[in-house]
């Protein structure tokens, strides 16, 4: 499960995003947690055609902290966060949202260069440091000095790993919101990659029936809602997909890394998996609900046998052969 961290501009409206995603009220002058499951039909449609017992979604937690990125605890908080998601504002006669991305982009920036300087000058006065940290921590610093962010600033995997220990915020993967009134759309200032969210209308739903919810957003124009665009834009700037497992017992989505291997993915399930892996059974989602149940794929041969280099695809059913 990972965490995304709402940060922004004061009035951006990032608590009121809070509680439009996770449907739950934020407490002032503290950081608030909140689970979501993320949204998924596949999930639905495989439970009932393996008459699964339960289903379990994939989760994501939302993360608002207080003052944001004027405030100590919050740039701590936000350090514990995987992802950020910076929320501007982009509603009234006076809005600028390109302006806020940019305030906030460069508050971070500063946090960061704050660490490292720090860092970087005990790393200099410590006969234990090797070289190699000191040498990442002169390339971080120049890079923040240069006001890029980390992330951008052609570090090594190495570099990046000798860094991770100070959990630079310019690091993170970042989604840009952008907090719409009714009738509008993202601003063309914005990046292309920006999402737009009606949190005032959508946080006004959050005690409704979640059917009765979905009545009255449609009729605002609503038809996607805010949590599905944030999280395929989370998951995307974290690089992650989805793979899935079904059965009598339970349907269930799992997270994993694009580029990870069948054991890896066995690994997140459980990680006795992925010590004793010796094969996956694998069919695409779309196959197997062609074919009607997993049984029905077997005999049609659409189940397919993969070892270790098999790279996990987005919708991969699998299950998973192992012995310890």
């Amino acid at each position: 499960m990972k965490d995304i961290g709402l940060v922004g501009v004061a009035f951006s409206g990032k608590s009121t995003l809070f509680t439009a995603l996770t449907r739950t009220g934020g407490h002032g002058g503290q950081a608030n947690r909140a689970v979501v499951p993320v949204p998924d039909a596949r999930l639905g449609v495989l439970t009932e055609m393996e008459r699964s017992r339960k289903t379990v979604h994939a989760q994501v937690a939302f993360v608002d902290v207080p003052g944001g990125t004027s405030s100590a605890q919050g740039i701590a908080k936000l350090r514990e966060a995987d992802a950020l998601a910076i929320v501007v504002r982009s509603f009234g006669p006076d809005t600028s949202p390109a302006a806020e991305l940019e305030e906030v982009r460069a508050d971070l920036l500063l946090a960061d260069q704050v660490i490292v300087e720090s860092a970087l000058e005990r790393a200099r006065k410590s006969a234990r440091r090797q070289a190699t940290e000191v040498d990442a921590l002169e390339k971080a610093n120049a890079a923040l000095a240069a006001e890029t962010p980390l992330r951008a600033g052609g570090l090594s995997t190495d570099e990046v790993h000798l860094l991770r220990a100070l959990a630079p915020l310019t690091l993170k993967p970042e989604v840009v919101v952008a907090n719409l009134e009714e009738g509008t759309d993202v601003p063309p200032d914005l990046p292309d990659s920006a999402v737009g969210v009606y949190a005032s209308i959508e946080a006004e739903t959050a005690e409704m029936d979640p059917g009765e919810a979905r009545v009255l957003l449609d009729e605002f124009g609503v038809h996607e809602p805010g949590l599905d665009k944030v999280i395929r834009a989370g998951y995307g700037a974290l690089d992650l997909i989805t793979f899935l497992t079904t059965g009598e017992d339970e349907t269930r989505a799992w997270e994993v890394r694009r580029g990870a291997k069948a054991p890896e993915a066995a690994g997140v399930i459980h990680t006795d998996l992925e010590r004793g892996f010796i094969r996956a059974e694998v069919i695409g989602y779309d196959d197997l609900v062609a074919a009607g149940s997993m049984d029905a794929a077997k005999a049609k041969g659409l189940v397919r046998v993969e070892g270790k280099e098999y790279v996990v695809r987005e919708g991969d059913v699998l299950h998973v052969r192992f012995a310890v």
